[in-house]
């Protein structure tokens, strides 16, 4: 057992340009990820303007209906008739 082992490290080359930017591409995408799925599980509270703008007159809140003018007519299909089994 003369042989000398070799315990140098292996050589890794330098990442390119190209590995470099997935590498960050791939950290910004999973931050942006986990800010959506933080935006989605707190709860937000309603600001001061939004309770203000509901009515306290005490009737509900209709939502505005547009004026209907001519309305196509309707097509309706006859029911086709089921064929009799022989």
């Amino acid at each position: 057992m003369s042989a000398e082992l070799d315990l140098s490290p292996p050589e890794v080359p330098e990442p390119t340009f190209v590995e470099s930017l997935l590498r960050y591409g791939l950290f910004l995408g999973a931050i942006f990820q986990l800010i959506c799925i933080l935006a989605v599980l707190l709860p937000t509270s309603k600001s001061p303007e939004q309770e203000d703008t509901e009515p306290t007159d005490g009737k509900p809140a209709e939502p505005m209906k547009k004026p209907k003018g001519l309305a196509p007519p309707i097509r309706q299909k006859p029911k086709k008739e089921s064929k009799k089994k022989r």
